[in-house]
């Protein structure tokens, strides 16, 4: 797993506090589009601390989807509309697979 956003400079016991007050990993969407094939990916995995929003971390990938994702049919417009959903609604929630990879159940 690479580096995760968001945990500079946290030792574990801090990690474990965030998390059990409502900390959480995300990441969020994006699509591209290139004439007949579109791409939806997912930006690296960020850590949100209890409390924090995630609006102003999602603008980049939603501003990449708004700018070019539209464009590839019928995908698209689709995969456009998903991948805004997903970052207007705080990102997906990836806290359990981030913390089974950290405890070696998972690669």
């Amino acid at each position: 797993m690479g580096a995760i956003v968001g945990l500079e400079g946290m030792s574990n016991e801090d990690l474990a506090r965030e998390l059990d007050r409502g900390g959480k990993f995300v990441v969020f969407q994006y699509t591209i589009s290139v004439i007949l094939m579109t791409f939806k990916r997912t930006s690296s995995v960020r850590f949100v601390r209890a409390g924090e929003g995630t609006f102003a971390a999602s603008l980049p990938y939603s501003a990449l989807t708004v700018l070019f994702g539209w464009w590839g049919i019928p995908w698209g417009p689709i995969y456009s509309v998903m991948s805004l959903f997903t970052n207007l609604s705080g990102g997906k929630n990836v806290t359990g697979e981030v913390l089974a990879a950290m405890q070696g159940g998972g690669e």
